[in-house]
Parts: structure tokens; C-alpha cells; sequence
């Protein structure tokens, strides 16, 4: 058996590498100074052409927008989360009339325009007016509001849906295996170990639809739905400030950053046992 008997000598650290300036860096450094002076140059415009009395007049009604915005995209959300559940089993089932319906409905709903979804069901759903009417049911098509949440739920429920569907086939076989050697019924295996599982890798995919979402509501301001973007259109047809949009981008922006942190804390919470 042998073994050292002198310690390796200490030695100094290695010299920093200096990397020198090439035509990348240099094109990458100028775009960040010329956005950075885009920048600077809207916010120096917004300060020095303030006029108070148009963000006295019409600050409310986008405060109002902004109220509308997020009202539509939480209920949107939420019934494309409920109606993606049914979807999602149907995709992975294995009856192919089943499978073959909801795979037309999210083939359909993701390789549409959305703008397109919205028209067909504000103005084209209008033509069976008289039929809407015999069963008590003009009341919900009529309205701008109600067809726009239901424009963007069927949309976001193809996304969901395809999100779930996919979480759920990343979890590995070993886990149904496992369950199933434990004597575990295929309810308890699917609602107590499969789906949270999925849910985890689901999550972020989850909070890009929802910021997606946010973006994709200002669509609803062309069939005259007056939340942050029609407020805004609404601002600007009054006053011909372009100021109004910069302050609507602004609002979006808050609400994607705020979006983002949120479910980065959330994401963080719930996969802290997965840190080490």
C-alpha cells in the first residue's frame, strides 16, 4: 500500500480571460444603445407633453379597461381550464371516435386565427338570431363581453388541453407500475400520483398561456368590448394623443411582469422539495 507523503505546493489562480471585442459584440452593444436611447427618448416625449387634464379625464376609464381585462381573462382562464379536463382525456383515450373529436376541436381552435374565432362568433353566430331567441339564449350572444370570454375559452381550452395531455404522458410508466404493484386503483393512481406530477411540468407552460392570454384579450376591442385596449382606442378617438397607447402598453406590461413573478413564486413553493 503505498500513499503520498508531500502535499501538491499551492499554486496561483488562473488569469482572467480577457475576451476582446468582435464584430458580434460590438453590433450586440450598439442595438442596446440605440433601444436604450429609444427608451429614454419616449420617456423625455411622455414628460415633457403631460397634460393633466386629459389623465384626469380619461385615467378612470382605463383603470375601468384594466378592471375588464382582468375580469375577462380570469374567467376565460378558468372555463378553458374546466373545459380542457374532458378534452385532454379525450385525446389520450383510446376510443378513436373520441379521440377524433377532440383532436378536430384543438387541430381547429390552435390552427386558427383567434381575431378569426372571435368574428365567427360575434357576427357569425348573429345569424341564428331567431333560434337563440326560442331557447332564451340572445341574451348571451348579443352581448360583445360574453362572446369575447367565449371566443377566448374554447381557444385557451385547445391550448390547455394539449398542455395537460402532455404533462401527464411525461410522467415515466414506472410510477403507474409502482402504484399498481401497491394494489392502488387507477382513480387513486391517476388523481393522487399521476396528476400532481403533471401539474408540476405543466406549471409553466400554465403561466405562458396566462400571459398569452393577457396579450390576446385587447383583440376583444374590435367587436366593441371596452376593456384596456378599447378604452384606450376610445382615449385616442377623443384626444389623437399617442400617449394613450404608451400608457396601455405600460398597463399590459405591469400586469405580464406582475404575471410572471407571481407564478415564478408559486413555481418556486411548490417545487421546493425538488431543491437541493
Amino acid at each position: 500500500m503505498s500513499y503520498s507523503q508531500d502535499l501538491i505546493p499551492p499554486r496561483p489562480a488562473p488569469p482572467v480571460a480577457h475576451t476582446r471585442l468582435n464584430p458580434a459584440r460590438v453590433l450586440g452593444i450598439a442595438l442596446l444603445l440605440i433601444w436604450a436611447a429609444l427608451g429614454l427618448g419616449l420617456l423625455a416625449m411622455m414628460i415633457t407633453n403631460w397634460d393633466q387634464d386629459k389623465f384626469v379625464k380619461y385615467g378612470p376609464r382605463l383603470l375601468d379597461g384594466l378592471m375588464t381585462t382582468l375580469a375577462i381573462v380570469a374567467v376565460s382562464i378558468v372555463c378553458g381550464a374546466v373545459l380542457s379536463v374532458p378534452i385532454a382525456i379525450g385525446r389520450m383515450s383510446k376510443s378513436r371516435i373520441a379521440n377524433a373529436i377532440t383532436f378536430a376541436y384543438v387541430y381547429v381552435f390552435r390552427g386558427t386565427p383567434l381575431l378569426a374565432q372571435v368574428f365567427m362568433i360575434y357576427y357569425g353566430l348573429g345569424g341564428f338570431r331567431d333560434a337563440f331567441e326560442q331557447v332564451d339564449l340572445w341574451w348571451f350572444f348579443r352581448d360583445a363581453w360574453y362572446c369575447g370570454v367565449l371566443a377566448l375559452s374554447l381557444n385557451t381550452a385547445a391550448y390547455q388541453a394539449e398542455i395537460l395531455r402532455g404533462a401527464i404522458e411525461s410522467v415515466p410508466r414506472g410510477q403507474r407500475e409502482g402504484a399498481a404493484s401497491l394494489g392502488l386503483s387507477n382513480s387513486v393512481t391517476f388523481w393522487k400520483i399521476i396528476v400532481p406530477q403533471a401539474l408540476i411540468v405543466a406549471l409553466r407552460p400554465y403561466g405562458n398561456e396566462i400571459i398569452l392570454m393577457v396579450k390576446a384579450s385587447a383583440i376583444l376591442a374590435i367587436i366593441t368590448v371596452l376593456d384596456l385596449m378599447g378604452q384606450t382606442r376610445y382615449a385616442f378617438s377623443r384626444t389623437f394623443d399617442y400617449q394613450t397607447y404608451l400608457w396601455a402598453a405600460i398597463f399590459y406590461l405591469a400586469i405580464v411582469e406582475t404575471l410572471r413573478h407571481v407564478w415564478a413564486a408559486i413555481e418556486r413553493y411548490l417545487t421546493r422539495h425538488l431543491k437541493r
